[in-house]
């Protein structure tokens, strides 16, 4: 995964600015790099990414008040600069004692819900200290407080004050701290805190009197050893931040390890149980047990955390210890297949529709795949004090997951990943006897087919159930929230099912023009009625190609609106942006689409532009749901702040997003032709995008992040004729570092040699004759994408005298989030664009470009013997590798 659509978490606000012309800049603006070695890119694309963000909304349980979470734009590198340890595959902040590089809000304001459905004044919450950083905002289940952490801001001299627990009061605003250092700082690394009832709150702190962390040795204990005497089949992807040794598992025990405090809100501490390893604590839904899940040792040098022993109990609030659920070891030998599970109880939770019942599931084929069995999982229950497991579901594929109704009714989930099959059964979990029926049998990919999702909403007991409404004829249906994928784009819906009869009955859709529309929110207060279409309301996201998303309560019987939020366009300069979603085939005749963007005013009779393309390859099972389209044609453009449609403001043309499917039908596996359809899918999308007089065939670049990365390397290989340069950000190129799995590939390396070699493009990096600029995290933390990929690539382009350029972003992960490395990204990126393709002359290979570029080398090497008078030709060598190799 990575950085790839970020457009519905983080709206960006902006200001004027003058977009670059329709033709594309040829005159890159000659930035002064900072005193640190980092450089900035032109104010038409600074000015997008500075802007401050949109709030997030959180309603209240009761519906009545909305809470608005600021956000702050991008963070200063001197946050991602913090200590940081890298233990059972996560990252702590050891001064903070939280995980690290953590978002936050800034502040939160209160509005009220009016009973005309207008939103009142605006409250501004206070008392918290200026500055602060808020996480893990949560409201009371009878939403009078809502309750957060806060970690102070740093002064600069002496240790940093310890994150500390708040609670305001909805109705004045008022916070004021419940728990804090010196007794009770919040230990967040595993797990953090949630409401047990209306008053309470059951909290993970760090143990009083814990001391120092435990100091490394000045020499080792011993040698490190791993052994595999007993021949056990242990294959796991390749994961990052692992325990190393000895010491590291004496750290992650260290910071990990928390002391469970029972809070009121009138600041009463109970402290329960003893020091441990405290993952998850959860409170029954009546609130008189607590689900405990702890790790503990042994740990492992080749799993990450999730796989670690784990003990579940059922707790009272007073510490005593009700029953042992389970003792789960330590899990290195799942199989790599995504359809495999852990051995023994998994799944394990409390039932949402009973006062205090457990379910958990258990696999029956070992947990895998390839052992057939029937059934493959069995799902049990069982009261949290006294009585027997009962079974009350089987299933022959891998359970999914299940939504509660009642003893009557509940939703159970499963599915297979190798066929994409998924299924949704209707069971009565009071009577286990009663046969079970399907309600939907479909393939994860057919999303024309997609019923959509039941909606669920918050009982008498402040758990989450699914949400009845009765329809028209009086009975009971449930209201299932779908994306309404047709050929002509997406047209969110509700519908109404009658689980008797089968029968749907459409209550809303999204409007089929200009806008595009979707459920926000269910707007159901707490409560066990079935609810009607006489007093039903919901809120509604609203958003077109040139407005941005706004919310609406929408109200029946009439379903009149009321606009409920009024947030600026993030960035009017590029208000008048033309995009549209085309359709176009391969030459096998699959169907493809993608988002065509060009700049405001752009007119083809008055000349072509430099394109960017921009991808990322997905597998699928079938021809025809890999031709299904995705996505509207009005939704908004979101830019968030590395992404490609920035260069819009510099006078590019964008194709976003377009489908690159790897289809392998029956038995055949996807990978097995991926280069050749890769190819096919690109060449399909250049023809396309120069059939229609948008692109400059001699000015297309191609670009993706992670598998992204991967995809872009690969095209400029077997597909060097198309693009006339790419960018290639935090990927993995080559596969034989990643032998056990990768993206969607279940088969390793020695199973399917030929493909993982083919795929890599490090193998054919003699084979790269166009300009291909390389970035990548200096910090990597992404399974597969360690930074040594991308080094070990430059230094194979570079021996083989590519015309290349390593930029490795020191401190960062694999999405970007320091301001200065993103902004150096985005630089780098633009710095590449017109160099390469706006400049570009032809299709001319990389020692042509090297002769005609005086900041390039005989060896293709950016920047060795740099022209003083090229502003391109200066990269730093302080705070960056730019130009390193292994």
């Amino acid at each position: 995964m990575g950085i790839h659509d970020v457009r519905n978490l983080v709206a960006l606000a902006g200001t004027e600015s003058t977009a670059g012309s329709a033709t594309g800049a040829t005159n890159y603006e000659s930035t002064q790099p900072a005193d640190n070695g980092y450089q900035i890119p032109p104010e038409e694309i600074r000015k997008i990414v500075d802007a401050p963000p949109t709030p997030t909304l959180m309603f209240s349980p009761t519906k009545k008040t909305i809470l608005f979470l600021q956000r702050r734009s991008l963070a200063p590198l001197s946050d991602i600069a913090r200590p940081e340890l890298k233990l059972g595959g996560m990252r702590i902040d050891p001064e903070y004692n939280t995980k690290s590089r953590m978002s936050f809000y800034t502040g939160i304001h209160i509005r009220k819900v009016l009973s005309d459905n207008n939103i009142g004044e605006d409250l501004v919450m206070t008392g918290v200290p200026e500055g602060s950083r808020i996480n893990y905002c949560s409201w009371s289940p009878d939403g009078r407080y809502f309750a957060f952490s806060v970690r102070e801001p740093d002064q600069g001299e002496g240790p940093v004050t310890l994150p500390s627990l708040w609670v305001a009061d909805a109705e004045t605003g008022k916070a004021r701290q419940l728990l804090g250092a010196p007794e009770y700082a919040l230990n967040t690394v595993l797990d953090h805190f949630s409401w047990i009832d209306d008053t309470r709150l059951v909290v993970c702190t760090i143990p009083q009197g814990r001391g120092a962390p435990p100091k490394k040795p000045p020499t080792p204990f011993g040698p490190k050893i791993q052994s595999n005497e007993g021949q056990a089949v242990m294959q796991n992807r390749t994961y990052q931040d692992l325990l190393k040794d000895s010491h590291d598992e004496n750290l992650f025990e260290y910071y990990a390890t928390s002391q469970i405090v029972i809070v009121s809100i009138d600041g009463q501490a109970l402290p329960i149980g003893p020091p441990a390893l405290y993952c998850d604590v959860e409170a029954s839904p009546d609130g008189h047990f607590l689900l405990v899940r702890y790790l503990h040792r042994p740990f492992s040098f080749i799993v990450h955390l999730a796989r670690f022993p784990k003990k579940i109990e059922v707790w009272r609030p007073s510490g005593e210890i009700v029953k042992e659920v389970c003792d789960l070891p330590l899990a290195e030998d799942i199989p790599i297949s995504f359809d495999s599970a852990r051995k023994g109880r998994r799944s394990v939770n409390w039932r949402n529709d009973k006062l205090a019942t457990l379910y958990w599931v258990e696999a029956q084929d070992g947990g895998d795949p390839k052992n057939e069995v029937s059934p493959r999982d069995i799902v049990y229950t069982e009261p949290a004090e006294g009585g027997f497991p009962q079974v009350i579901a089987e299933t022959d594929l891998r359970f999914q997951g299940i939504c509660w109704m009642d003893d009557d009714l509940a939703l159970l989930y499963d599915g297979w990943y190798k066929t994409r099959k998924t299924r949704t059964w209707v069971i009565t979990p009071g009577n286990p006897e009663k046969e079970k029926h399907i309600l939907f049998d479909r393939s994860t990919e057919d999303v024309y087919g997609d019923p959509g999702s039941p909606k669920r909403r918050q009982s008498s007991l402040g758990t989450y159930v699914l949400a009845q409404v009765r329809n028209s004829a009086g009975n009971k249906c449930l209201l299932l929230d779908g994306r309404g994928a047709t050929p002509e784009g997406n047209i969110p819906f509700l519908d109404l099912l009658d689980i008797e009869t089968g029968e749907k009955e459409r209550i809303w859709q999204s409007v089929k023009e200009k806008y595009y529309e979707t459920l926000a929110l269910l707007m159901a207060p707490k409560g066990d009625e079935v609810l009607t279409l006489d007093n039903f309301k919901i809120v509604i996201a609203r958003e077109s190609q040139t407005e941005p998303h706004q919310f609406y309560f929408v109200c029946w019987p009439a379903k009149t609106e009321t606009r409920i939020t009024n947030f600026p366009h993030p960035y009017p300069q590029l208000k008048d942006l033309n995009k549209e979603i085309i359709r176009y085939a391969r030459s096998d005749g699959v169907q493809l689409t993608a988002t065509l963007y060009t700049p405001p005013g752009f007119d083809s009779a008055k000349g072509k532009l430099p394109l960017l393309m921009w991808a990322y390859p997905r597998e699928f099972k079938s021809k025809d749901n890999a031709s299904q389209m995705r996505g509207s044609p009005f939704s908004f453009a979101g830019i968030n702040s590395t992404s490609p449609l920035l260069w819009l403001a510099r006078g590019f043309a964008i194709l976003d997003g377009p489908t690159m499917p790897i289809i392998g039908e029956g038995d055949e596996e996807p990978n097995e032709r991926y280069v050749e359809q890769l190819v096919a899918s690109a060449k399909a999308a250049v023809d396309e995008v120069v059939r229609r007089g948008v692109a400059d065939p001699n000015k297309i670049a191609v670009g993706g992040h992670s598998y992204g990365a991967f995809m872009t390397a690969n095209l400029l290989i077997h597909a060097s004729d198309l693009f006339a340069c790419g960018i290639a950000r935090s990927g993995a190129y080559n596969r034989t570092l990643t032998p056990f799995g990768f993206q969607a590939e279940e088969r390793t390396l020695w199973e399917a040699q030929k493909t993982y070699i083919e795929m890599s493009p490090y193998m054919y990096a003699n084979r790269v004759k166009k300009p291909l600029l390389l970035i990548h995290g200096d910090e990597d933390n992404n399974s597969g994408t360690m930074t040594m990929q991308s080094e070990r690539f430059f230094s194979a382009l570079k021996g083989h005298g590519a015309l290349t350029r390593l930029v490795l972003l020191p401190l960062e992960s694999h999405g970007y989030q320091g301001r200065e490395s993103v902004m150096h990204c985005l630089w780098e990126m633009d710095r590449w664009l017109q160099l390469h393709c706006v400049n570009a002359t032809g299709n001319a290979s990389a020692s042509d470009n090297a002769e005609a570029n005086p900041a390039v080398t005989s060896s293709g090497a950016v920047g060795e013997s740099a022209n003083e008078n090229d502003p391109f030709a200066r990269p730093s060598t302080r705070g960056f590798a730019a130009l390193s190799s292994l």
